[in-house]
């Protein structure tokens, strides 16, 4: 005797948890690896520290250069002889141009972009430090 030929199962809902526990552990690994391959869109100069110093004007010419030798000319890297054809291009020889060198940057980096400067003609070549 079969009596259960007239009752219809009921469709049982279940919410299963392991495949949505998986693509939040592949998220969290993605982004965690991804994360680290970002580069910083600020570049970190450390200025050295002088007792007389004056503040700039926004219309300098501004070129950075970090503690590796890294020299950078509106936040992109370039090197001394792209560094004179943009000076040459850039602006005329009254524009001023400001030097962010960091304090562990070699002298002899700064002394080549000083160097650089004097020989297109700039006259006004000014190096950036923080007041004490």
């Amino acid at each position: 005797m079969n009596f259960r030929q007239g009752l219809k199962a009921k469709p049982v809902f279940k919410i299963i948890l392991l495949p949505w526990i998986n693509v939040i552990f592949l998220l969290f690994i993605f982004f965690m690896l991804t994360s680290g391959l970002t580069q910083p869109s600020a570049i970190s100069v450390k200025l050295p520290k002088a007792l007389t110093s004056d503040i700039g004007n926004n219309e300098d010419l501004t070129i950075l250069v970090t503690s590796e030798n890294m020299i950078y000319l509106n936040d992109k890297v370039t090197t001394l002889e792209e560094l004179r054809g943009l000076m040459g291009r850039v602006g005329s020889k009254e524009r001023p141009v400001l030097i962010k060198a960091d304090r562990r940057a070699s002298l002899g980096r700064i002394a080549d972009i000083l160097d650089l400067g004097r020989s297109l003609g700039i006259e006004h070549i000014n190096v950036a430090t923080e007041q004490q």
